[in-house]
């Protein structure tokens, strides 16, 4: 029974950071209507700017890390603006969108290796001791920190998102952009704004995933496990991702621990084709005309 604890304790930590990647992606899903694949080179960019950081001399880890959530937002955020914006404004197919995002993840990934290499960088830690020892169940204290910071983190964003003006309006280009733009919603700001934020919480994944593994050219890899959450969960769903997420991060690591690590992708891939037939809205029933 202990160890299903641990094992869950680590599942939910994992699922942790699928989760601030996959509402990253059902953020930009709900207002564009297109799969962001360079999301996860994104979330790579920025653990490797918080290693960086950690490399100045005096540098505090903490603000090594909000350089790495700072430098991710800032990619996101000239992502929207050198590509996808101009993509928009010629009025070119959603198609195209998904097209220059693919091509950026590739740019991304192979710019990372030629800079830093292809060996695994380490984050520092926050903590000296590894683990605690709960009662006779040992959790890691780099797994506990993941689920505090990204629980508030993505508490604040469903605060932000269904209680503040912003929200209201990211809801309003989301639901209707032309009625949005006719009622003075400035939607390239709102677009923009989603991007950074999507930006941040793909550099705070990056940071999370980066000290509880290593840093390395092809970790935005983790991006794909991010957005089979948020199709299981409901393409364009905030709540539905997080979901979809931490339900993830349970059967991967379950399956690993109980059946073999080698199955783990392969469970997960299942179960993407799985909820695609069975119930291609996913979890939260999002209707969503395509899921590419």
């Amino acid at each position: 029974m202990k160890i299903l604890i641990q094992q869950m304790i680590t599942g939910i930590s994992i699922g942790s950071v699928y989760a601030l990647l996959a509402s990253g992606y059902a953020l930009v899903y709900s207002l564009l209507d297109f799969s962001n694949w360079a999301h996860g080179e994104v979330c790579m960019l920025g653990a490797y700017c918080c290693f960086m950081a950690t490399l100045i001399p005096n540098m505090p880890f903490a603000l090594s890390c909000l350089i790495g959530i700072g430098g991710a937002a800032l990619i996101s955020l000239l992502n929207e603006k050198l590509a996808y914006l101009r993509i928009r404004n010629k009025r070119s197919s959603n198609m195209f969108l998904m097209i220059a995002a693919m091509g950026l993840s590739t740019t991304y990934q192979n710019l990372a290796n030629a800079l830093w290499g292809s060996k695994f960088k380490q984050l520092p830690r926050f903590f000296k001791t590894a683990s605690l020892n709960l009662n006779g169940i040992f959790v890691g204290t780099t797994d506990l920190l993941c689920i505090v910071v990204s629980l508030i983190v993505l508490i604040l964003l469903l605060l932000v998102i269904n209680h503040t003006r912003f929200g209201l309006h990211v809801r309003a280009v989301a639901c209707a952009d032309s009625t949005a733009r006719i009622m003075g919603i400035r939607i390239d700001r709102v677009i923009a704004m989603v991007f950074i934020i999507a930006g941040a919480l793909a550099g705070l994944a990056g940071v999370t995933y980066g000290m509880k593994y290593n840093v390395t050219p092809t970790m935005g890899n983790v991006g794909l496990k991010a957005f089979i959450a948020s199709v299981i969960g409901g393409l364009g769903s905030v709540p539905g991702a997080i979901v979809g997420a931490v339900l993830l991060g349970l059967i991967e690591t379950v399956v690993s621990g109980y059946i073999s690590s080698g199955l783990r992708d392969l469970i997960s891939f299942s179960l993407l084709i799985l909820v695609i037939l069975i119930r291609p809205s996913g979890l939260f029933g999002v209707d969503v005309p395509e899921k590419a």
